[in-house]
């Protein structure tokens, strides 16, 4: 079923490079500095005006180019370029996941969200425009330590009001990138795109604070979530576990969904010691280390099929194999539509079940430590449930647990079996000892 998107001959496509290549030049000037616009780079702006005319971005995408061409760099004109960008981008991301429900047969509902309102702060997002600002008139290739500094008001200011929390941790986390690299002139490679598709979110959210979706537009569900697998994103500071699943809900088809809870964590707490981190959401880790379906009642569910978590509003039911679940209700469910603002092709993560391996590419350098599916483990396996992603101009598949030959027995391996704690008692002692010296020294502070 996936073998098509996985062959030699399934090229991207003109309209996908055509997208691409005009989002290039808004990442060559973010990689110069719009202070220092060459004829060339002049040239490739004037063609990514003319690929907008006619659309409800054009005129100002023009009025941006000739006046950023003509040495003016105004919070109008690069709040023009970052919509333009993140629109092309939304445009590969559909045209991508078009092309991947049609292999899989998968239906999709439409789009039917409405933005949030404004945040309440928006006198406090100045301080981050203006940094944006500096950093694109600038360019890359002339941040500096001081330049990076700049940014720590902003970002304090941000992390004080919960609606712009949002907008602050990207500003952090893009803050902190330019910090490792500085300076960024003698730095190579520059990651060009990513960085650039940071900085086009921000100043978007900085604009008004990001008009995301709120708890109160979200629908309440009451019915059986069925696990297919685990997506752990861990980073030196925070974790995310996000369960991928399948909802049967009275009234409803059954439906693809999410559900992600989280926690702040230092960087020494690694391996299986994270899930202890999670250790608030009994009802959810209990399911996932005993593979066994969630009874939910008015769980809140947003539009862009995220379940807002809510752990005293869920029960484990009966053993649910993912497996099963996947060769059952996968094929059938219904996928969510994605939200305007996450329409990108590096947030593309469908679930997939896969049992000829051979056909599909397997990245494992997404596997997370804090669970037992190892390289090894993917490597004997005879089936996957993943997730399909496109990851630089290709397709992958991320296993989130495997059927894996033991003792010459198929025996499932998931990335959240150990969510409970390892099963192994010496693994099960390390993990939890981390924490717990932490806890005990936050304690002795706190008493002082």
């Amino acid at each position: 079923m996936l073998a098509t998107l996985f062959s030699a001959d399934a090229a991207p496509g003109a309209e996908i490079d055509a997208a691409l290549e005009a989002a290039g030049a808004i990442d060559e000037g973010l990689l110069h500095g719009f202070a220092r616009i060459d004829d060339d780079r002049a040239a490739a702006l004037a063609a990514l005006a003319a690929a907008f005319a006619g659309s409800p971005l054009g005129d100002a995408v023009a009025e941006a180019v000739e006046k950023i061409a003509a040495g003016s760099v105004a919070d109008d004109h690069l709040f023009a370029l970052a919509a333009a960008r993140i629109a092309l981008f939304g445009a590969v991301h559909d045209a991508l996941l078009a092309r991947a429900d049609a292999e899989l047969g998968r239906q999709r509902a439409e789009w039917h969200g409405e933005p949030g309102p404004a945040a309440a702060a928006t006198h406090l997002l100045g301080g981050a425009r203006s940094w944006l600002r500096e950093l694109a008139i600038t360019g890359w290739r002339g941040v500096d330590h001081d330049l990076v500094a700049a940014a720590s008001q902003a970002i304090e200011a941000a992390l004080g009001d919960p609606e712009l929390r949002r907008l602050a941790v990207l500003l952090d986390g893009l803050a902190a990138e330019l910090r490792a690299g500085s300076p960024i002139a003698t730095m190579e490679p520059v990651p060009v795109r990513r960085w650039a598709d940071l900085w086009s979110r921000a100043l978007l959210l900085a604009r008004d604070g990001g008009r995301a979706q709120r708890a109160a537009q979200a629908e309440t569900v009451t019915g059986r979530l069925l696990v297919l697998g685990v997506d752990v994103h861990e980073h030196p500071t925070a974790v995310q576990v996000q369960v991928h699943g399948v909802l049967e809900a009275a009234g409803a088809p059954v439906r693809l969904v999410r559900a992600s809870v989280s926690a702040a964590k230092v960087d020494t707490i690694v391996g299986p010691a994270v899930w202890r981190l999670l250790a608030g959401h009994p009802m959810l880790l209990t399911a996932l280390a005993e593979h066994r379906a969630l009874d939910l009642t008015d769980m809140p569910l947003l539009p862009g099929g995220d379940l807002i978590w809510r752990d005293d509003r869920a029960r484990p039911g009966d053993a649910a194999d993912p497996f099963t679940t996947a060769r059952v209700h996968l094929g059938g469910a219904l996928a969510p539509a994605t939200p305007p603002l996450e329409r990108h092709p590096a947030r593309i993560a469908e679930p997939v079940f896969v049992e000829d391996l051979s056909a599909v590419t397997l990245d494992t350098t997404r596997l997370p430590a804090c669970g037992p599916l190892t390289p090894a483990a993917v490597a004997s396996a005879s089936a996957c449930i993943g997730l399909l992603r496109w990851d630089d101009g290709t397709w992958t598949v991320q296993p989130l647990g495997v059927l894996a030959m033991v003792k010459k027995k198929p025996v499932g391996v998931h990335t959240a079996d150990w969510a409970l704690g390892p099963t192994d008692a010496k693994l099960a002692k390390a993990a939890g000892e981390a924490v717990e010296v932490l806890r005990e020294r936050a304690g002795r502070l706190l008493r002082k």
